[in-house]
Order: C-alpha cells, then sequence, then structure tokens
C-alpha cells in the first residue's frame, strides 16, 4: 500500500512541475480556442496584433517573445523588436539564436546623421551651427 502512494505522490509532482510557470489557461473552450488561434498566428504568419494578445495569457514565453520580435522586425520595427528579443534572453539565457537576432534587429535601426563639419554646414547656408536667443548680451545687436 505504501509504494502506491509514494508513486502516486511521485507522479503528481512531475505532473505539477511540467505546466508552465505564470501561464494563466482560459476556462472556456472558446477562450482556449481564441487562444490557440492566436499562438498560431504569431508563430507562424507573424501578426503582431495576434503576438500581442497572446502574450497577455502568458507574458513569461520567451519562445513567445521571440515570435513578437520577428512579428515586429518584419513590420520594420526594429527597436521594439530589441526589447521583445532582450527580454526573451533574460527569461531564457540559454535560448539559442537570441544573439543573432538582436544583432540583425540592431543592423536593421536607422543610421543616425553625424555632422562631420558642422563649420562647413554653415557656410553652406545650413541653420544647424546658428543659435537664436532673446537673452543675448546688452552689447549685442539683433
Amino acid at each position: 500500500m505504501m509504494p502506491a502512494r509514494m508513486w502516486v505522490l511521485v507522479l503528481l509532482l512531475v505532473t505539477t512541475g511540467a505546466w508552465p510557470r505564470g501561464a494563466a489557461l482560459p476556462a472556456d473552450k472558446a477562450a482556449a480556442s481564441t487562444l490557440e488561434r492566436d499562438y498560431d498566428r504569431c508563430r507562424n504568419h507573424a501578426d503582431v496584433g495576434a503576438c500581442y494578445d497572446a502574450i497577455r495569457w502568458n507574458p513569461a514565453d520567451p519562445a513567445l517573445l521571440v515570435a513578437l520580435g520577428d512579428a515586429l522586425l518584419r513590420a520594420n520595427r526594429p527597436a521594439d523588436a530589441i526589447r521583445k528579443y532582450r527580454r526573451a534572453a533574460a527569461l531564457a539565457p540559454n535560448m539559442r539564436g537570441i544573439s543573432a537576432k538582436i544583432s540583425e534587429a540592431e543592423a536593421r535601426l536607422p543610421a543616425k546623421r553625424a555632422r562631420e563639419n558642422p563649420a562647413a554646414d554653415r557656410a553652406a547656408g545650413g541653420t544647424q551651427g546658428r543659435r537664436y536667443s532673446n537673452a543675448a548680451a546688452e552689447t549685442q545687436s539683433h
């Protein structure tokens, strides 16, 4: 009798450990099917809205965060994708391919225009080097 109770206890402990942490499963079948559809649309079709809907149910799923990052990258939103990839990397540091995805998204960020010679901009008639102020010194005229 005692070994049977022990096996039931072990089985109970093993099965409860298999449930994902933080996953709130919907109570009715309609909501469960909607969640399943959102997961599918997010992972397979890169639907950003469906990804956000699925993340509402399970915000700590790193695979879902990576799928959202992929969808954001396809939607030409690399800065948002980088944030999602970094969140997934924080949740699952051993997940493969995250650093490559972050590098790819960083490569897609728009380059900021760096002025190489501000004096040449002023000489060409640009207004980048000029300052306009009403608080000029009294000895200067406007």
